[in-house]
């Protein structure tokens, strides 16, 4: 057995991953190698271009591997219009979990009511759905102020997660953010980690500070 395999069982760990693969040129051939790779190590589920979940759906239908795709990626600035059909076409494609950006100009803006019905309207389409949705903050675009608000705005629209980062625009994956996080919320809204994330070891570190989840992008192979 590889090393990293023994390291992941070993720290339980392959059910706080979700393997993913976002970059714009990835292939059909990429997403049968992810999806493969997370069904053989038991990952949680695979983070894949909404293009993608159709596919992903076929290959991982005798599987417990759950897809997640992105809303708004990786800007956030679209409407929340534009994101509400995102996320039904999402939902008819087979997509278990959202991760979806906030509007980060709106936030830059001071536009909180804008803010706070774009991430109701995305909370309330998942939960009418019985599904997942992480709601993504871009930390390191924000500062203090700015991440509370958004923690309270997400503490009342009863979102399942907050994610850190797309991996874009910021790493997001400090282990003292991930604390900071965890010490502001309450327990039954998760963490989720993305972003600059190297290796298992890593990973291993930040679900020690508080993060429930980890976006994993690199291969294990």
């Amino acid at each position: 057995m590889k090393s990293e395999e023994i390291f992941l069982e070993e720290n339980n760990l392959s059910q706080h991953i979700d393997r993913t693969l976002l970059h714009p040129d990835c292939s059909e051939e990429e997403i049968s190698i992810v999806c493969a790779e997370a069904k053989e190590k038991c990952f949680h589920a695979v983070c894949i271009p909404p293009y993608f979940v159709q596919k992903a759906a076929r290959l991982l239908e005798e599987s417990p591997v759950k897809i997640v795709t992105m809303i708004g990626f990786p800007m956030g600035y679209s409407t929340t219009y534009a994101k509400v059909e995102e996320m039904k076409r999402a939902f008819i494609d087979g997509v278990d979990e959202i991760d979806a950006m906030i509007n980060i100009c709106a936030v830059k803006n001071n536009d909180w009511n804008y803010v706070k019905n774009d991430i109701d309207t995305m909370a309330s389409m998942t939960r009418m759905k019985n599904k997942i949705i992480k709601i993504i903050f871009e930390v390191d675009m924000l500062n203090e102020d700015e991440a509370k608000k958004l923690c309270d705005i997400c503490i009342e629209s009863g979102v399942d997660f907050i994610q850190t980062s797309t991996g874009v625009n910021g790493k997001g994956n400090q282990t003292s953010i991930i604390s900071f996080l965890r010490s502001y919320l309450p327990e039954n809204i998760k963490i989720k980690s993305a972003g600059g994330i190297e290796s298992i070891q890593e990973a291993k570190k930040i679900l020690d500070a508080g993060a429930e989840r980890i976006g994993y992008m690199n291969s294990l192979s």
